[in-house]
């Protein structure tokens, strides 16, 4: 009993922090704001940490909370679900975001909107919470539906900038697209299995393994591959996968704290523990794990290539955030849902690491996020240089740090699969750990080392990415860039001290975490694996002997070799001969163009699917609307009446023996209608 109330305190805790900053943010001092919402999300991850050491002494808890509703047969409820999986998400979510709620005094302080974004933040922990912590699909429903809805505050959070707005539409609006998908599929399942408990929908699920079923016409659609397809949806909207990736990039609008919160650790991750999570209902269907394992590999590859091109610090890491989530994704589609997890996890730390100190810079810059315009702050910015050579080594696999033991298990766990399409993913993962790490390198290299391009008197180019604002509510925008002759300079113990926290586990947490996680017992029961007929963990696991093994056999792999040619390269580009990617630039103009607008993706979806809704739109006005229900219905009608009246009038004289007529004539009629039916 005395869990349960722990359980209830870890989301809870982060919701009072949100309500009482988020009501009462016109009246209340910043200090309140900030310390109610830090104390909530420093106790749940608290409590979290005291239930993570339960679940590991074997005490799990599936439970109903509170019965919301119960419509005939069915009952909605709130319900926690609480193992290692849980556990596992939970430490990663308060952790992260207790790291981003210290950093953001630094952040936000100049900031009018300060206690507004605590309370949303805050709020962001309680939703994703929800999230992890659910029994049942109408709850993930809840979390997964309240995530988007505070991305979409956060990412217009400056709702003075016309571009903020743009982007936080676009998120809301791609996010729905997923979103049907996902109901669509929690749709199936309560209509087939006629409950939306986990525990009982996994039970009833290999009963329902041969079911088909008809969409349209008399084909038969299996009914686990259209169930997990259309799940995945939901989780292709929410990890950005393509198509629908197009959101995450220009969600950088938002400020840096909750970049790093929402689109790097927490909430883009969502589909990829959902997907998880349905691991029994995904091993029932190659054909889903064959979808989930192409649109990965996609992602991972093609996502890799923008992330070289872009010239906004924000934005490399975010394509380098798709990228990830892609190479995850891959691993969902090769069975090895606990390497998705644990990359998952490993990759949270750093990629907040390198969105924190994405942040530094960006502040020591005086909110100039043009990489073009760094250059040398190594020596400026010491903490922030070291946590982020930390965070990038993490983050193209280097031997013995967290990123490695989890994206080579991908790699690993790809190239062993049998599902159709993963030829293609081996070869994806492959190519992207040579693409991770030149845009990495070329980032890292271009900000901290070389000569120092800021402080110029030229301002022209300071605007390009962002246009001119001129707005009251936004008061980073009135100092953009250094003056000229100005230094940059390290940020508060505020903003460096969550740096220095996130760099420890990005440094440790994958040589930990293998064993258990990956060959270990530690999600034994939580997911489940069709060992025979995907047996590419299995074979993985076999190759296995220890993570120092594993490290030490790194240097004979061609991950390796690809990782260090691609920083190799991108140090002798941009700071041996920074004329060189120019040319190339030139001699391929096709390709660049082609990257520069994003593979044409934002224009399809403007012209195809906004213009086709557009177009249909009208028509529905100008043929619908104006032709049949104003035309003919509404003012049809009305002439219709006019008519009648106006031939009646010619029988309203005020004559006494035209009465008698008209009346006289309308018994003849109906004398002759009855006798003629008698």
């Amino acid at each position: 009993m005395e869990m349960q109330k722990l359980y209830l305190l870890v989301p809870l805790a982060p919701l009072f922090g949100a309500i009482v900053a988020g009501l009462f943010c016109r009246v209340i001092p910043r200090w309140v704001a900030h310390t109610v919402t830090i104390a909530g999300v420093a106790i749940a991850f608290a409590a979290s940490v005291v239930i993570f050491k339960d679940v590991l002494a074997g005490n799990t808890f599936n439970g109903s909370v509170y019965t919301w509703l119960t419509s005939g047969d069915y009952t909605f409820e709130v319900g926690f679900l609480i193992d290692t999986l849980t556990a596992t998400m939970m430490l990663v979510v308060t952790f992260v975001s207790l790291m981003v709620h210290i950093y953001t005094i630094g952040y936000m302080q100049e900031d009018p909107g300060y206690n507004r974004f605590f309370s949303y933040i805050s709020l962001f922990t309680f939703s994703m919470l929800m999230l992890v912590m659910s029994n049942n699909f109408m709850q993930l429903f809840f979390g997964w539906e309240a995530v988007g809805l505070v991305s979409y505050l956060l990412i217009g959070f400056w709702y003075t900038r016309p571009t903020a707005i743009f982007a936080n539409m676009k998120a809301f609006l791609v996010n729905r697209v997923g979103d049907f998908g996902f109901i669509l599929g929690i749709g199936l399942v309560l209509t087939h299995c006629g409950t939306l408990d986990y525990a009982a929908v996994f039970q009833k699920a290999p009963e329902l393994a041969g079911t088909t079923i008809n969409i349209w016409g008399s084909a038969e659609w299996s009914l686990m591959t259209v169930t997990c397809i259309c799940l995945f949806i939901g989780a292709m909207g929410k990890s950005a996968q393509v198509p629908l990736h197009v959101w995450l990039p220009d969600s950088m609008e938002g400020p840096t704290p909750i970049s790093a919160l929402i689109h790097a650790a927490t909430m883009v991750t969502a589909g990829i523990f959902m997907v998880s999570r349905m691991s029994p209902l995904f091993e029932l269907s190659t054909t889903a794990l064959s979808f989930v394992i192409v649109i990965g590999a996609i992602t991972a590859l093609f996502m890799g290539f923008l992330g070289i091109i872009q010239n906004d610090i924000k934005r490399v890491v975010a394509y380098s955030t798709l990228s990830q989530l892609g190479y995850m994704t891959v691993a969902l589609g090769a069975s090895a849902y606990s390497v998705a997890i644990f990359h998952l996890m490993t990759h949270a730390f750093f990629k907040a690491l390198l969105f924190l100190a994405a942040g530094s810079v960006i502040i020591g810059m005086h909110h100039d996020q043009d990489i073009r315009n760094m250059g040398g702050l190594r020596k400026y910015m010491p903490i922030t240089w070291i946590t982020s050579l930390i965070g990038s080594l993490a983050l193209i696999g280097t031997p013995f740090l967290a990123g490695f033991y989890s994206k080579d298990s991908i790699i690993e766990a790809a190239k062993f699969s049998n599902i159709p399409g993963s030829g293609f993913a081996y070869f994806a993962v492959l190519a992207g750990v040579f693409v991770t790490a030149f845009y990495s390198f070329r980032m890292y290299f271009l900000v901290f080392h070389g000569e120092e391009r800021f402080g110029k008197a030229d301002d022209a180019h300071h605007h390009e990415h962002h246009g001119d604002h001129d707005d009251e509510e936004v008061a980073h925008d009135h100092h953009h860039g250094l003056a000229p002759g100005e230094k940059p300079h390290e940020t508060p113990w505020v903003v460096t001290l969550p740096l220095v926290l996130l760099a420890i586990p990005s440094v440790v947490i994958g040589y930990i975490g293998i064993g258990p996680m990956v060959a270990g017992d530690f999600f034994k029961g939580v997911i489940h694996v069709d060992a025979q007929a995907h047996p590419a963990l299995a074979q993985f696991l076999e190759h296995f002997h220890g993570a120092a093994a594993m490290g030490l056999h790194a240097f004979s792999t061609p991950p390796f070799y690809l990782a260090l040619a691609g920083v190799v390269l991108s140090w002798f580009f941009y700071m041996k001969r920074p004329d060189i990617p120019a040319a190339i630039q030139r001699r391929f103009s096709a390709i660049h163009t082609l990257f520069e607008n994003k593979y044409y993706f934002d224009k399809i979806n403007e012209t195809v699917f906004a213009g086709g809704a557009r177009l249909l739109g009208t028509a529905f006005w100008k043929g619908g609307d104006v032709a049949v229900i104003d035309g003919v219905v509404v003012n049809g009608s009305a002439r219709f009446v006019g008519l009648v009246a106006s031939v009646t009038r010619f029988f309203q004289t005020g004559y006494v023996y035209h009465y008698a007529f008209t009346m006289i004539i309308g018994v003849f009629v109906l004398m002759t209608l009855w006798i003629n039916r008698a």
